[in-house]
């Protein structure tokens, strides 16, 4: 399994993958999820993927083939971000029709899913995900983040702090990070290493990047400082009120009772 997630604000995208394939307890491996197909000044193009490696991979060797040979479409001509998402949906559609008959008579999930986060110059900042199908759906300002792989750990991080207008940056990293973070504590199949990118809008160059490897200095950090946090704000929390009991028993209304709930 994988987790990778996109932020969009205002102020740019920050994008970040693990690295981590699965294919059970004995196919553990690690392999890089998140590329940069930016060209410095014309356009800034980050692709991160999930799912079946061997599609994924494939897709991705065709994309960096239509731009070698000059291909009349490719990601590096296309007009504006939302034709490179319908082009690399277009390639997904195409790849997985070839192979799809042959992996699912050996029973393997041949789906696979990309984020394509970026910047064409004369267009705003866009992220789009596209889906096995070839379908894809846009960030927007009220979901300004994507995530794909195994999501569910690192959500609740970012429906509580991520905002369009409001987010600056360096906190949309730092928040993909704990969100990351929180996916690895929770489950195995996440790891190391990390790949971030941030981009800052209108700068149409890549700048800020890291690889943060296992035991790396600043993610052992702010798990720890993260985990101390929680557990401060849960001692604050106000304990829960409890519901006293009636001084006559036959009055006392318990509504955990079967008789109760089953009229009996």
């Amino acid at each position: 399994m994988t987790y990778c997630l996109a932020i969009l604000t205002q102020a740019g995208l920050v994008m970040a993958a693990d690295s981590r394939t699965n294919a059970g307890v004995d196919h553990v491996s690690i392999s890089q999820k998140l590329f940069d197909f930016s060209v410095p000044g014309e356009r800034v193009i980050l692709i991160s993927t999930a799912g079946n490696l061997s599609m994924t991979q494939n897709i991705l060797t065709l994309v960096a083939q239509d731009i070698k040979q000059g291909a009349a479409d490719n990601i590096n001509t296309l007009p504006t971000l939302y034709k490179v998402a319908q082009y690399i949906g277009n390639l997904t559609r195409q790849v997985l029709d070839e192979h799809r008959v042959w992996l699912k008579k050996d029973g393997i999930d041949a789906g696979c899913t990309f984020l394509i986060g970026g910047q064409v110059k004369g267009e705003a900042p866009e992220l789009y995900m596209v889906y096995s199908q070839g379908n894809f759906l846009r960030a927007t300002k009220e979901t300004p983040y994507l995530q794909v792989g195994e999501i569910k750990y690192g959500k609740p991080i970012l429906d509580r702090v991520i905002q369009y207008q409001t987010t600056g940056l360096e906190e949309a990293a730092k928040c993909a990070l704990l969100s990351l973070d929180s996916t690895m504590k929770s489950n195995i199949s996440v790891g190391p290493p990390i790949n971030i990118v941030m981009y800052e809008a209108d700068s149409l160059k890549i700048q800020y990047r890291r690889k943060l490897l296992k035991g790396d200095p600043y993610l052992e950090s702010i798990r720890k400082s993260w985990e101390q946090s929680v557990k401060e704000a849960f001692k604050n929390l106000p304990m829960l009120y409890w519901q006293a009991p009636s001084e006559n028993p036959s009055e006392d209304e318990n509504w955990l009772s079967l008789k109760n709930v089953y009229n009996i």
